[in-house]
């Protein structure tokens, strides 16, 4: 009966200060299960973007119920959409600044097999941006085997599947 007591006690001090630990430290306790969240977690309606358009949804339903009038309508949709599209073009700037590195990468990665004697080529289709392709991905037609290397350079037998110098897996 004794000890009964005891561990009761000692669960009670124990729920206590796991209670009273956040106010004591002045910091709260994160679990192990909350997850921190990212940049990528951030909500689309915390961007200039998504509050402007979130404002426009707003005023629409508000004018829609009888709880804004025409000129108090007029007046807030001109503001948020002016907001909205500056919003949208610096979205724009911002994917055409992009979109431009990832052409100028994909131009130099297509360039770069043309100067490769690795890079297969279909008889049809021409060289393939796959480097271990086998098939080429337009016609179906089988690739050529590459007369050199990828990793290496050195000549390849025909039908080989590894290089005898490196040892690295080539296409057949």
């Amino acid at each position: 009966m004794a000890w009964e007591t005891v561990a009761a006690a000692l669960l009670a001090i124990a729920v206590l200060v796991l209670v009273l630990q956040p106010l004591v430290a002045g910091q709260p306790v994160r679990s192990a299960a909350a997850p921190v969240p990212s940049r990528s977690d951030v909500d689309p309606e915390d961007t200039a973007r998504g509050v402007a358009l979130a404002a426009l949804k707003e005023i629409e339903f508000d004018r829609e119920t009888g709880k804004l009038s025409d000129d108090d309508y007029a007046f807030l949709k001109a503001k948020y959409s002016a907001a909205a599209i500056a919003a949208l073009r610096e979205d724009d700037a911002a994917a055409s600044n992009d979109l431009e590195a990832i052409i100028a990468a994909r131009v130099r990665a297509l360039r770069a097999p043309a100067t490769s004697a690795a890079a297969p080529a279909c008889a049809a289709c021409g060289p393939r941006p796959e480097p271990d392709a086998i098939y080429c991905s337009e016609c179906g037609g089988r690739l050529a085997a590459p007369a050199g290397c990828p990793e290496c350079g050195a000549a390849l037998p025909a039908d080989s599947r590894f290089c005898e110098r490196c040892g690295s897996r080539v296409a057949a």
